[in-house]
């Protein structure tokens, strides 16, 4: 519709509206030019590029001390003091050293401080990231003939010999003990997942973050929970193997109750002690989180205590408790991540690219949008990217942002990514001094602090009450997802999108769909099944279709439409040219309505001769129109100009109106219908023009004849008559 008219101007009067031509260029010329503008260099496209990849090169230079280095140090403070516990605890999910999971907190820190455009998100160690590294570690450890129940951590030698010396020949593991081995399986898979996700920046893939919505995260970590609670029980009670494949939650209660009798006691107290401890405190912390300042360090203050016991109580030689043994000091040599073993994960780096991606990525847009800042997907990506690259060559394994630790961080007074530096240089005084005072830290307590930390994820399961009242098809799903992960990570995240995605489709084939009538002379109309005393227009059906329009719902949209306006206009145009002319709309036509889900069942009451001479489409609700949308109109309106009725289309986007210019809809052969006698602004516009047609075409009725009812007649065509005449005030 190149030219419309609005009612009034500034002048009072009728003003001209005309659409802006636009300049059609070619896929050459769009590739040239963009290939142009990248080839091009300067000084300031190289300073340019520099910021956009170092964003922390544009905020330093405009860092103010005096009202931003206060809040930045003491939340980098308190976030070290956290992140150095929950580090040591977080290596049992991965199956590693404690020591790497430190390293991973240094270097992610530091990138992320260059590489992050949110100011508030805390990059580090992720619960469900180290399941995911540690889930692949077992399973490789299996492949090579190393026992995956005996842990990287305790006061042993780390050249444990393998079970099976074929496998580990066939591998050359000879001078790799079991500990060696498992740090060389989540560097290769940190890598090859880091590589995918700065590839994902490179190619402005940030959109792909959105496959992985927050609820769908929320369900992942849930089911995640469980597994990680039960994978804690081993070291909780000190008894509990760990079991792999789809049923090792399960396996894990079952041993459980096989094996109680022969629970460590003193693990079982100390897991008693320290769990009644961190949940009282974390209970009390909610209460009173608008009283303090900064949070409790509750974890730090019962490692600190719990390490002390077991160091003069010799836990570990008296009643043989398990601890984490000697973490050293300093830095491991550099050493480049197997090519061999990154051939062998490239598979389960996939899904834990997309997971580390999505929840950096939602994370800082949330703290973005709470704070009013913007954040870049692309670069979120590349940064995260890059924590995960470059620190694999450090002993490093997975990292991704934090919900917890960037809460935390935010609500002691963070201003600017400069308080991860300070994380960063309270882990390094860690890693070069304090370290070795862990040693006699039992693992029944690093166990509590990761239990503990999950308090928040287990929640997520009273919100299925009030999300089965709100969409039954989104509980489902939330149900389904959470079970699958439960049973097993992978499948649970492939079973969560892929029940996203059915249910999103089933959505769109089965929209709801209305008849409309107008609210007494207001011009508005509303669904005539869900108000009373709606006026229908004589002579005019108007009907709402409240989804889009392509091959997977086109039948179900002719249906719906046939079932609310009483005809089958298909059926009936191919009877009438069948039989000819003469055969009219008769009493055996009446509409099935089968299978119609939503659709409104007043149309079921009207007579099934045809009593309307015009059908209007709402199309507001039309989101876009695909090529078998546009060809079930073009039948749609050959079949009811066979049967002498005017299809009228209205409220249609942009988008739409250029699928129907684009694909001739608009420019076939109408008579003295052109673009603005088939298009319409509003609803009522259309049926005021319908009205004003009506009655042209209304042949002269013979006084004998006054009263009685008009035979059918094939509508001849009428001229234009413009369809803003009647406009509303």
């Amino acid at each position: 519709m190149d030219v419309s008219l609005e009612l009034v101007g500034h002048g009072g009067g009728p003003m001209l509206v005309r659409r802006r031509p636009r300049a059609p260029r070619g896929l050459r010329e769009t590739l040239k030019a963009r290939l142009r503008s990248s080839c091009e260099c300067s000084v300031q496209d190289a300073r340019a590029l520099v910021q956009d990849l170092l964003p922390a090169t544009c905020w330093l230079h405009t860092y103010c001390p005096w009202e931003d280095l206060a809040g930045d140090v003491l939340s980098g403070l308190v976030i070290g003091i956290i992140l150095v516990p929950k580090a040591i605890a977080y290596s049992l999910l991965a199956g590693l050293q404690p020591v790497y999971s430190l390293y991973t907190s240094f270097f992610a820190n530091l990138i992320y401080f260059l590489m992050g455009t949110s100011r508030h998100v805390s990059v580090g160690i992720f619960s469900l990231l180290c399941l995911m590294v540690g889930q692949v570690v077992d399973r490789e450890l299996l492949l090579a003939g190393f026992d995956p129940a005996e842990d990287g951590l305790g006061p042993r030698d780390n050249s444990s010999a393998p079970n099976a010396s074929a496998a580990t020949l066939a591998l050359g593991l000879q001078d790799c003990g079991r500990d060696c081995y498992a740090i060389r399986v989540a560097t290769a898979l940190t890598l090859v997942a880091g590589i995918y996700q700065v590839f994902l920046g490179i190619l402005r893939l940030g959109f792909v973050s959105a496959c992985l919505s927050q609820p769908l995260l929320d369900i992942f970590a849930m089911g995640a929970s469980v597994t990680i609670l039960t994978s804690q029980l081993k070291h909780l009670l000190g008894v509990i193997p760990r079991h792999q494949g789809p049923d090792m939650v399960v396996s894990m209660w079952l041993s459980l109750l096989h094996s109680a009798g022969q629970a460590n006691l003193c693990d079982v107290l100390t897991s008693a002690v320290c769990l009644a401890v961190l949940l009282a405190a974390k209970e009390l912390s909610d209460h009173c989180r608008h009283r303090l300042k900064v949070p409790l360090p509750m974890e730090l203050l019962v490692i600190v205590v719990a390490t002390l016991v077991s160091h003069l109580g010799q836990l570990h030689e008296r009643f043989g408790s398990s601890v984490a043994g000697d973490i050293p000091t300093g830095f491991v040599a550099p050493r480049v991540p197997d090519l061999w073993l990154m051939r062998r994960v490239a598979l389960d780096a996939i899904p834990l690219a997309l997971v580390g991606s999505a929840f950096s990525v939602l994370l800082a847009e949330m703290f973005a949008r709470s704070h009013g800042y913007s954040v870049r997907a692309n670069q979120e990506l590349l940064a995260v990217g890059c924590c995960n690259v470059l620190p694999t060559f450090f002993h490093c394994f997975a990292t991704s942002a934090a919900l917890a630790k960037s809460l935390v961080k935010t609500a002691i007074g963070c201003r600017t990514q400069l308080s991860s530096v300070v994380s960063a240089i309270v882990v390094l005084l860690v890693l070069l001094a304090l370290a070795p005072l862990f040693r006699d830290l039992q693992r029944s307590v690093l166990a509590c602090v990761t239990v503990v930390s999950l308090r928040g994820a287990l929640h997520k399961v009273m919100d299925v009450p009030q999300l089965w009242r709100l969409s039954r098809a989104d509980a489902l799903v939330w149900v389904a997802t959470a079970a699958t992960c439960v049973l097993r990570t992978e499948a649970g995240r492939l079973a969560g999108v892929l029940l996203s995605l059915l249910s999103l489709a089933g959505r769109t084939q089965r929209p709801r769909a209305a008849l409309l009538a107008c609210i007494g002379d207001s011009g508005f109309y509303e669904n005539a099944a869900d108000f009373e005393g709606l006026v229908p227009e004589p002579g005019v059906r108007v009907s709402c279709f409240a989804g889009p329009l392509y091959y997977a719902n086109k039948d179900f949209f002719l249906r719906s439409l046939y079932s609310l306006t009483g005809l089958d206009a298909g059926r009936v145009a191919t009877r009438r040219k069948e039989e000819g002319p003469e055969a009219g709309v008769s009493e055996g036509d009446p509409v099935e309505n089968k299978d119609q889900g939503p659709v409104s069942n007043t149309a079921a009451l009207m007579p099934t001769a045809a009593g309307f001479r015009t059908v209007v489409i709402d199309c507001a609700p039309l989101l876009f129109l695909d090529a078998a949308g546009l060809a079930t109109l073009r039948d749609l309106r050959r079949d009811y100009r066979a049967l002498g009725i005017d299809l009228l289309l209205t409220c249609c986007s942009p988008s739409v109106r250029d699928a129907l210019r684009r694909g001739g809809f608009l420019q076939e052969d109408q008579g003295d219908m052109d673009e603005e006698g088939q298009l319409f602004h509003s609803v009522h516009s259309a049926v005021q023009a319908a009205r004003a047609r009506h009655r042209e075409q209304a042949p002269p009725t013979p006084p004998s004849r006054r009263g009685s009812a008009c035979p059918q007649t094939h509508f001849l065509p009428e001229p234009h008559t413009c369809p803003y005449s009647d406009y509303p005030d």
